[in-house]
């Protein structure tokens, strides 16, 4: 982060002393007319004249070289999503999607029929919804004798274990099979955490696992819509549900991720899914079959993305898996730019510690070509690694250079046409979205400084791709959830023989919440200073492109400069801590 930060205060400072330059330039006449090095000229003329002459033979060839390279990396990974898109229009064509050969919701069965399901919550210092992941699992529709709720708290807040510990006893009370465990030694994250809760030995009674984080929701349905894809299938390791958010349109931050994970499930998982039966595990609301999880080598702690890791090396190992498109679990989308900054990290750089880590198990493995292919070239490297080099070094490097080296070009197309028509299918699967467009793509390219960053972190084993950060969550619930799940709960508590008391009326849950955000204090904001050196960056390139009447460009780089300077100034996202 430091390194990346003086790059980019180094390359301000550089772009503000060429900018003086080339005003001063532009105001004695030289801008249109260069200054012959013949004239009797004073100081000033006789240095522009010089840089005249190295920025057009010494530095504007390796520019143009670059931008070239970008441009075609660009062009690259837009064949690539137009392929996905054109796969999903495909998929919904003819109407393909995973079938499940068995019924749980069918004739009433024996309850022997029924597998033996563990249910694991992880979570550390989650206060603000822990209750509500762990109310919804709890009534989860699966018999009571063939289902064990395992809640995994690495929190190292004593009043938030406690918390979690009487949240715990109050449903053990109620006649629900769910425990409490809490490491005393907390190593390896999240992955140590589950890894400690396999070793436990009555696991080896569980055929399946599911997996919720502290924040999702899952209906009472879920395991019935989930579970019966894994009956006759032997090879089938992985079901994976489709993330739905409660706060989507709590602010322009949640509408623009809402944007982003909708293509990522919509589009990204469900073609892959369906056509080469492998994606990246999503690391809640899936169902594992748990000798899949053994074969595969369990969960290791070698990376900050523990479900990529695990997916990667079950499909190595021959294994399948399957994604519902239709099957939708609740989950709270981070509210504040410092949250979901932190989180993009963790998504980005984890990616590539693992890809260095398994590069060579890939070509050692005895899986097909192709699917080497895939996961080397299109997993890792365009969808990981090249998607954020050439987006930040593209629109936010060589985009403003061109504006003080004008021998170097970059054409409008690959500025602005292009960029929009990307922008135009990324919004497909979240119609209600499309007056976003234009934030979308704007906020996009402020994103990439994170996870360009975040990229050559992990890529050259930097500290801080090592870090695992919680993301920080609000506890949302809209009271439309919250009829509908206290509507599926009452005949579930009833059925399973739940005991349910006076006071925990979904509604009254509501009212707190209502209450809670009305005593919320102004947030702090902070400053970010990457973010706000690239916003002074931009500004100046577009001031320098007005003077060459650049005008597509000179547009971009203003409303992409602004775009920088909002986010800098902490202005998008939650504004209440």
């Amino acid at each position: 982060t430091s390194r990346l930060y003086r790059t980019i205060l180094f390359f301000l400072i550089t772009v503000l002393l060429l900018l003086v330059f080339e005003l001063l330039a532009y105001f004695k006449g030289w801008h249109f007319s260069p200054p012959d090095p013949s004239d009797v000229l004073g100081v000033i003329g006789v240095v522009y004249s010089t840089w005249l002459d190295v920025r057009a033979s010494y530095l504007s060839p390796p520019l143009q070289s670059l931008a070239n390279l970008c441009t075609v990396l660009f062009i690259v990974q837009s064949v690539d999503r137009v392929v996905l898109i054109l796969g999903c229009f495909w998929i919904k064509f003819r109407r393909l999607k995973p079938v499940a050969s068995v019924d749980y919701d069918g004739p009433v069965q024996s309850v022997e029929d029924f597998p033996m399901v563990l249910v694991q919550i992880p979570m550390c210092n989650e206060r603000e919804v822990y209750q509500q992941s762990i109310g919804a699992v709890c009534i989860l529709d699966w018999p009571k004798e063939r289902m064990l709720v395992q809640v995994l708290d690495d929190s190292d807040e004593v009043d938030t274990q406690q918390l979690i510990k009487a949240e715990v006893h109050k449903w053990q009370q109620r006649g629900a099979r769910i425990i409490y465990r809490h490491r005393l030694i907390r190593t390896g994250y999240k992955a140590g955490n589950l890894k400690s809760a396999m070793n436990c030995d009555y696991v080896k009674d569980y055929e399946f696992v599911a997996i919720f984080d502290a924040d999702f929701q899952p209906t009472p349905d879920f395991l019935k819509k989930t579970v019966p894809y894994f009956k006759g299938k032997d090879d089938l390791a992985l079901v994976q549900a489709r993330w739905a958010f409660v706060n989507k349109d709590e602010n322009l931050l949640t509408r623009l991720q809402n944007i982003n994970l909708s293509f990522h499930f919509e589009v990204e998982q469900q073609v892959n899914g369906i056509f080469m039966n492998f994606f990246g595990f999503n690391g809640t609301a899936g169902v594992w079959r748990i000798k899949a999880l053994e074969d595969s080598g369990g969960w290791l702690e070698r990376t900050t993305v523990e479900d990529m890791d695990i997916a990667v090396r079950a499909h190595l190992c021959g294994w399948k898996f399957v994604f519902l498109n239709d099957v939708k679990c609740l989950c709270e989308l981070p509210e504040t730019y410092e949250a979901y900054k932190k989180q993009q990290h963790r998504w980005h750089s984890g990616p590539m510690q693992l890809f260095r880590l398994c590069f060579l198990d890939i070509l050692r493995s005895k899986v097909s070509w192709a699917k080497k292919v895939n996961l080397i070239f299109l997993f890792f490297l365009l969808r990981k690694l090249i998607l954020p080099f050439y987006s930040f070094t593209l629109f936010c490097i060589i985009l403003p250079l061109t504006m003080f080296l004008p021998e170097a070009e970059l054409p409008a197309w690959v500025v602005c046409y292009i960029p929009g028509i990307m922008s135009l299918l990324s919004v497909l699967p979240a119609p209600r979205s499309f007056p976003f467009i234009v934030p979308y793509l704007l906020f996009e390219n402020t994103m990439s400084v994170t996870k360009f960053n975040a990229m050559i972190s992990g890529l050259l084993r930097f500290g801080s791709s090592y870090e695992w950060v919680v993301t920080k969550k609000l506890g949302r619930s809209s009271e439309t959830d919250l009829v509908a799940f206290e509507k599926e709960a009452e005949p579930l508590m009833r059925s399973n023989s739940l005991h349910r008391s006076s006071s925990d009326s979904g509604i009254e849950e509501l009212s707190k919440l209502e209450l809670s955000k009305k005593t919320g204090k102004t947030k702090k904001n902070r400053l970010f200073r990457k973010e706000l050196y690239l916003a002074f960056i931009l500004l100046a390139a577009s001031v320098r492109s007005l003077l060459s009447a650049q005008g597509i460009h000179f547009y971009f780089l203003l409303f992409q400069g602004i775009s920088f300077l909002v986010v800098g100034l902490d202005l998008i996202g939650e504004q209440v801590s």
